[in-house]
């Protein structure tokens, strides 16, 4: 056991062995009740006169806090109360965050953390998680070492190099709070248990001119290091983390377009790893899509998707598509020509500048040539639906207001239902907002955001606004990997963690949300978790058999209550 206590889990329930006494008890967060410790236990724990003396049960800490939360004055007041509760009582924490998760999962989470982040070397009073430095790469070992975990300790490694955070770009070494935030949704949606979960920042650097010029900035203060040397620093972390934690799941979390791609295509057939801005995003929108379908009563098949916005998240979403399309007996050269994306420059063209990871989805020369355009040599969105009549428009751009009126209406004048999604985050990024979307299309759209929206009131029908938040997959996916010990992360795995979103989605009537509520959240990453597994089971890529999924996914939930205390 580790120096101060060791929590095991033993005929279903965890026992929490303590070895140190006082003062260091109530600085643990993983095993301080605070006061709901009771008089044996502060007496045999050397507590005696460190707590009020009243004995207090977890219920009534957590109606106490959520009462104290509610009257912080703002977001990021909201989300500054929680971190510190969470410094000092994580089950405390972790049970305040499950009962209240619709209400808490925009705090802790998208898009107040980004404010957090921004805000982080201002505001820093406690490091979390695990800081390595591109200066320092032979410290990498020593520092997986300092975390105090061993082989058998770490199930999941969230890892970021802060370059694509959010809707807003390169934070530096602030973005290992993304990478602590991540953790708690996998923690309250999906029950990893807390202890047994580690945030690493890779710091390699940033190129935001206002934290290098901040006196306050706590990372490197350089320029991003790219390239070689920076190739150097993943590969060295790679190897390094799979080595010390050689059962874990390798979560990479808002990496740059272009690194995000070629890092996940490197590692992803040698190690366990996944890359949430790409799979993640892409297996929520994706069962958004598959309910929208459902809902508008047509088919995969014949749909037309433009996606605006053809980076890491959007391109990750056209692929995931692809396939189920394939897997449905689409052929694939026929299904790729469903698809027409668009970067910054316009529409992906053949022959224009394109990175590696958009080149499939690049429209011959030829068959554009006939466009009518708004300006000669430019396709820009408006004219991609002019000529396309798409059914499926799609935003992953940051471009807030880009779905304007006359698109979407050119949009709703070829389809019956069409499906708008503007994803981008936070909601100043919006590509349009939903309200909007529907008085345009006389409340026809099937619509999924990625920030959270009220619902709309129109023509005496509720709209209710799906949130396609990768909270409904990831944590989900993560739990389906770690229960079976899947060796790797398939494709075919995240189609099926996607189906199972979709597959929740039973309320088709006028204006119901085409995604389930955040309230049902651990009942679906539940559900997520078992098709994952199954799926993984099927390609042979489970190192664990599970013979009954469903008993053994829900078992291996951890519950954010109190252990029993073992005194030694």
């Amino acid at each position: 056991m580790s120096k101060d206590y060791e929590i095991v889990h033993t005929n279903g329930r965890d026992i929490a062995r303590i070895a140190c006494r006082g003062r260091d008890v109530l600085h643990n967060p993983m095993i301080n009740y605070g006061t709901a410790f009771t008089k044996e236990q502060r007496e045999a724990l050397g507590l005696t006169g460190l707590l009020p003396n009243a004995v207090i049960s977890l219920d009534a800490q957590v109606r106490r806090v959520y009462k104290q939360y509610r009257h912080e004055p703002s977001d990021l007041a909201k989300y500054n109360y929680l971190t510190a509760m969470q410094d000092r009582n994580e089950t405390l924490f972790y049970r305040v965050l499950t009962d209240n998760i619709q209400e808490m999962l925009p705090i802790i989470y998208t898009p107040t953390i980004g404010l957090a982040i921004q805000e982080y070397s201002h505001w820093f009073h406690k490091p979390r998680g695990i800081y390595l430095d591109i200066d320092n790469p032979d410290g990498v070992q020593a520092a997986l070492q300092a975390s105090g975990k061993g082989p058998d300790d770490i199930d999941l490694v969230v890892v970021t190099d802060s370059e694509g955070i959010l809707g807003i770009g390169d934070q530096g070494v602030g973005g290992v709070a993304i990478t602590v935030g991540k953790l708690s949704v996998y923690v309250a949606a999906a029950g990893i248990h807390p202890n047994r979960v580690l945030p690493v920042v890779l710091d390699t650097g940033t190129d935001n001119l206002d934290l290098l010029n901040d006196p306050a900035y706590l990372g490197v203060r350089h320029a991003r290091v790219r390239g070689e040397r920076y190739d150097a620093f993943i590969e060295k972390f790679v190897g390094e983390v799979t080595e010390r934690f050689p059962q874990a799941l390798l979560h990479w979390e808002d990496f740059a377009a272009g690194n995000a791609h070629r890092i996940l295509n490197r590692y992803r057939d040698e190690v366990c790893t996944f890359n949430d801005d790409i799979q993640g995003t892409a297996g929520v929108v994706v069962a958004a899509v598959l309910a929208a379908i459902r809902t508008s009563h047509t088919r995969l098949a014949d749909q037309r998707i433009v996606i605006h916005g053809a980076g890491t998240a959007g391109v990750g979403i056209a692929h995931l598509l692809l396939d189920i399309m394939v897997s449905q007996g689409i052929d694939r050269d026929q299904a790729i020509r469903q698809f027409w994306g668009l970067s910054s420059r316009g529409l992906l063209i053949e022959g224009g500048k394109l990175r590696d990871f958009q080149a499939p989805f690049a429209r011959p020369a030829d068959e554009v040539a006939g466009w009518k355009l708004d300006t000669l040599g430019h396709y820009e969105l408006a004219d991609v639906v002019r000529n396309v009549h798409p059914t499926i428009l799609i935003g992953t751009s940051a471009q807030p207001g880009t779905f304007t009126e006359e698109i979407v209406r050119d949009m709703a004048s070829h389809t019956d239902q069409p499906i708008i999604m503007p994803l981008s985050n936070p909601t100043t990024k919006a590509e349009a907002l939903p309200s909007d979307v529907l008085e345009w299309t006389g409340g026809r759209a099937l619509i999924a955001t990625g920030s959270p929206f009220d619902p709309v009131e129109l023509n005496d029908t509720r709209y209710e606004i799906a949130q396609a938040n990768n909270a409904l997959i990831f944590p989900g996916i993560g739990l389906g990997v770690i229960s079976c010990r899947a060796s790797r992360v398939s494709d075919t795995m995240i189609g099926a963690a996607a189906q199972a979103v979709a597959s929740a989605v039973t309320d088709r009537s006028p204006g119901a949300s085409l995604l389930p509520a955040m309230t049902q959240l651990r009942s679906i990453s539940a559900r997520v978790a078992v098709a994952v597994a199954e799926q993984a089971r099927r390609e042979g890529l489970a190192q664990r058999h599970l013979d009954n999924p469903i008993q053994q996914v829900y078992d291996a939930m951890w519950q954010p209550v109190y252990p029993e205390v073992e005194v030694i």
